[in-house]
């Protein structure tokens, strides 16, 4: 069969959530299919270590779909015109946008659908695209796999559409991350605190991350404390970020706040296994892969109590309320003066994190994927040539 899949998110270097999920279930999923043949539709031209296996064609597809209306102009019309030209049996994407105006079985991964609850925290123009179209895209596709159980419940509510057309196919994790020695540790915190503790933040830096409360509860925690503690924010600035610029001025501890940007995986690893804690707080998630992370590399996690994130953390986190400053701040403290806490959530995360790994993503992705092919096309799916 011609598989095409949008592989938009697939940039070599600034791979995030989505991209993870991409390049991580592609990778498997072409490998355990190789009487397929994939054709992966990028708007840049690609990297080589993304053509994972010999059935991958590499297409690229101009305009560069980086605006709502390319967006629309890259799906309707050049995703359209390549999946007519050339025969596609099937259609994949692992970010949420398909197009409308095709005829063609599509198996389409929604994330979440933050934007449904907090359009606020979003630029006007992609709030609108999404609000209008992810309706759109999730009944027109044959089957919608998601990360959660709680993104499956809000997508069949809010977008009307049965839960039995839902699978949910929770993210996994890079099994780079893995425990530092106590050495390393020592050697990662005089690299980037000056020998201090510390705690970490991983995430794009957009509104529902939540960082301006970080940024008050810590300089809360340091005022009633005064532990030499530094906090390391690492992501990339994404928008409507007036916020944080605000409770960074104001705060009286802000030397004590480094900003990494986006880091290489090793190095990512290192700086997440050298603190004492990660501080995960967004007030909407729809899984959370820093929590992972940071659970596979013995490094306890403050995680908020709403939306998905319990369902991944389990019993593995202390949870807060992430719209209460107070409850942040007061999390900081206790976590950073009770060691026999942080041991105890770090081994409940040894079991927790058993749960998740990317080929047991890949394989019930696969599962979706032929359980559509099979209701599409039945017994002639075995077949039907690679044209």
């Amino acid at each position: 069969m011609n598989i095409a899949v949008n592989t938009r998110f697939l940039i070599h270097g600034k791979l995030e959530g989505i991209g993870w999920f991409t390049f991580e279930t592609l990778k498997r999923i072409t490998k355990l299919n190789p009487q397929h043949q994939f054709f992966f539709l990028f708007d840049r031209e690609p990297h080589s270590s993304f053509i994972f296996t010999p059935n991958i064609t590499p297409v690229v597809l101009y305009p560069q779909a980086r605006h709502p209306l390319l967006w629309y102009i890259w799906f309707e019309f050049s995703v359209s015109r390549f999946i007519r030209k050339n025969r596609i049996d099937l259609f994949l994407s692992t970010d949420g946008y398909i197009p409308l105006g095709i005829k063609t079985p599509i198996v389409n991964v929604i994330h979440d659908i933050n934007f449904v609850h907090y359009p606020e925290t979003i630029p006007a123009l992609s709030r609108m695209y999404y609000n209008h179209f992810f309706p759109k895209f999730a009944r027109k596709a044959n089957r919608v796999v998601t990360v959660s159980e709680y993104s499956k419940n809000d997508i069949a509510k809010s977008f009307c559409i049965e839960p039995d057309k839902i699978d949910v196919v929770y993210n996994g994790v890079n099994p780079i991350y893995s425990p530092l020695s106590n050495e390393e540790k020592t050697k990662v915190k005089k690299e980037v605190t000056q020998g201090n503790d510390y705690f970490i933040f991983v995430g794009a830096l957009s509104p529902r991350k939540n960082v301006a409360r970080l940024l008050d509860a810590f300089d809360k925690f340091c005022s009633i404390t005064q532990l030499p503690y530094k906090l390391v924010i690492v992501g990339e600035k994404m928008f409507k970020t007036d916020d944080i610029s605000r409770s960074f001025v104001r705060m009286k501890h802000r030397n004590s706040v480094f900003f990494t940007g986006r880091l290489e995986v090793e190095k990512l690893r290192r700086i997440i296994g050298g603190a004492t804690a990660m501080a995960f707080i967004p007030f909407f998630e729809g899984f959370g892969i820093p929590m992972l992370e940071a659970m596979s590399c013995n490094v306890p996690l403050i995680a908020s109590n709403r939306t998905a994130m319990p369902e991944i953390a389990g019993d593995a986190a202390y949870y807060i309320d992430p719209f209460s400053v107070d409850s942040i701040a007061n999390a900081l403290r206790i976590i950073a003066t009770d060691q026999k806490l942080r041991e105890a959530l770090v081994a409940k995360a040894a079991e927790q994190k058993k749960k998740f790994s990317w080929d047991i993503t890949a394989n019930l992705f696969n599962t979706s994927i032929h359980q559509v092919i099979n209701d599409c096309y039945g017994d002639k799916s075995q077949t039907i040539p690679s044209r």
